[in-house]
């Protein structure tokens, strides 16, 4: 086997565990929206407000430190879990608008 098809083979091989990595993220990411869905229900049925900014900047703490642990660069999770977090109260809003 020459060093091009053993780095072509390798690739593929790394690329398919991108593909399931991504697909693993999706679900549950999907999961996770499921949730603060019902989490946007309970707060506009409760009159909540749609953030909570304590929560957020503890969830902010917990995750780059979990990010530190897992040896993944602090900042981009939490811009990741920012993006996240802008999102989900877009999402509650919305639920408390209807």
């Amino acid at each position: 086997m020459s060093t091009d098809t053993e780095a072509f083979a390798k690739l593929a091989e790394l690329r398919r565990s991108i593909d399931n990595f991504d697909a693993a993220l999706i679900h549950i990411l999907a999961e996770r929206f499921r949730v603060t869905k019902a989490v946007g229900a309970l707060k506009a049925s409760a009159n909540l407000p749609p953030s909570d900014p304590t929560r957020e900047a503890d969830q902010i703490v917990r995750l780059r430190e979990l990010a530190r642990s897992a040896d993944l660069d602090p900042d981009f999770a939490e811009k990741f879990l920012e993006f996240v977090i802008r999102e989900v109260i877009q999402h509650h809003k919305q639920a408390a608008s209807k």
